[in-house]
C-alpha cells in the first residue's frame, strides 16, 4: 500500500535512476560519435555535459520550469486571498509555505515544483482563480501541497530538464535528417544516418523516460492527501470537473512540462488526448472524481 513515506522514498529513487540514465545515455551516445568521428574529445565533452547537467537539473529545475510557462510571482496585495489560502494550508499540513506565482492563461490549471519544500513554488493561472469558488480553489492548492509533501515534486521537476534536453537533441536529430535528405553529398550520408538513429532512439525515449520516473498513482494520492487536508473531497472534485471541462489548450503547453500540472494542459482536443497517452503522466480526470466522491473524511 502507498503512504506518505514510501511515496517520498520511491520519488527520491527515482529521481536518482532518471539522472544516472541520463547520464549514460548521454555518455553512450557521446562514446559513439567519438569511435565514429575517431576523436576521444568528444566522449569527455559529453560526460563533462551529462554532469553538468544534472547538477543544473537538480539545482535549477524550479526556475526552467517556472521560466518556461511565463510565471510571475503574485502580488501579495492584488492576490491577497490566494496567499492567504497557501498559508493556511501550509501551515496546516506542516509545510513552510511555498512562493506564490501567477501564469497568465485563460486555461484553469495549476502544478507546484521545486527540489524539496523548503525550496517549493506553487504557480496557478488567471483563469484558475477567476473560474473556481474558494473551496475548488483550497482542494487544488491542497492537492499541489501533497506533491510538495510526498516529494514528488522533486523528481517531476528533475525530469523537465533532463527529458527536455533529450527531447531538444531529438528534434535536431530529426530535423537533420530531414534535410539531408535533400541532399546528395556522399560526406553527409553517415551524419545523416547518425542524426536518423538518434531521432529513433532519443524521441520515445523521452516519454519512456517520463513514464519511468513519474508514476499516475502520484495523482491520487495527491487528490487523496488534499482531500484529507481540507477535510471537503467534494471541493477538489468540482475543480477537477471544471478544469477539465475547459476546451482550450493553455497558451504555452509543452510535452516537457505537461506532468506538472494538476491535469492535461493540451486540453481535450485530440492531439492532446494523443499527448497524453503517449506520455500518460495523468490518469484519467473521471477516475480522480469518482474516488475523490468515494472518499469518507
Amino acid at each position: 500500500m502507498t503512504t506518505l513515506y514510501t511515496q517520498q522514498s520511491r520519488n527520491v529513487f527515482r529521481t536518482w535512476v532518471l539522472m544516472t540514465v541520463f547520464l549514460l545515455l548521454v555518455i553512450a551516445v557521446g562514446w559513439a560519435l567519438s569511435v565514429y568521428y575517431g576523436d576521444a574529445n568528444i566522449l569527455y565533452i559529453a560526460v563533462a555535459f551529462s554532469l553538468i547537467m544534472n547538477v543544473g537539473a537538480y539545482w535549477f529545475s524550479d526556475k526552467v520550469a517556472i521560466a518556461s510557462v511565463g510565471a510571475h510571482p503574485a502580488d501579495e496585495i492584488e492576490y491577497k486571498e490566494l496567499h492567504r489560502i497557501v498559508e493556511n494550508l501550509a501551515i496546516t499540513a506542516g509545510l513552510p509555505k511555498p512562493r506564490v506565482y501567477i501564469i497568465e492563461d485563460s486555461a484553469p490549471n495549476a502544478f507546484a515544483t521545486g527540489r524539496d519544500a523548503k525550496h517549493a513554488v506553487i504557480a496557478v493561472t488567471t483563469g484558475l482563480m477567476q473560474r473556481l469558488e474558494r473551496s475548488e480553489l483550497e482542494g487544488v492548492i491542497a492537492h499541489e501541497l501533497s506533491h510538495v509533501g510526498n516529494r514528488d515534486i522533486l523528481v517531476m521537476t528533475v525530469a523537465v530538464v533532463l527529458v527536455g534536453i533529450i527531447s531538444v537533441v531529438a528534434n535536431i536529430a530529426i530535423r537533420t535528417s530531414m534535410l539531408g535528405g535533400h541532399r546528395n553529398n556522399r560526406n553527409t550520408g553517415p551524419l545523416i544516418a547518425v542524426a536518423a538513429i538518434l531521432a529513433m532512439i532519443l524521441a520515445p525515449l523521452a516519454a519512456q523516460l517520463i513514464q519511468m520516473a513519474v508514476s499516475r498513482k502520484r495523482e491520487f494520492l495527491a487528490d487523496a492527501s488534499g482531500a484529507l487536508l481540507t477535510r471537503y473531497p467534494e471541493g477538489l472534485a468540482s475543480a477537477l470537473q471544471k478544469i477539465a471541462s475547459y476546451q482550450s489548450p493553455m497558451q504555452r503547453a509543452s510535452t516537457t512540462t505537461a506532468h506538472l500540472f494538476i491535469s492535461n494542459p493540451f486540453g481535450p482536443r485530440e492531439a492532446g488526448q494523443f499527448i497524453t497517452k503517449l506520455f500518460s503522466t495523468h490518469p484519467p480526470v473521471e477516475e480522480r472524481i469518482a474516488a475523490l466522491q468515494g472518499m469518507k473524511v
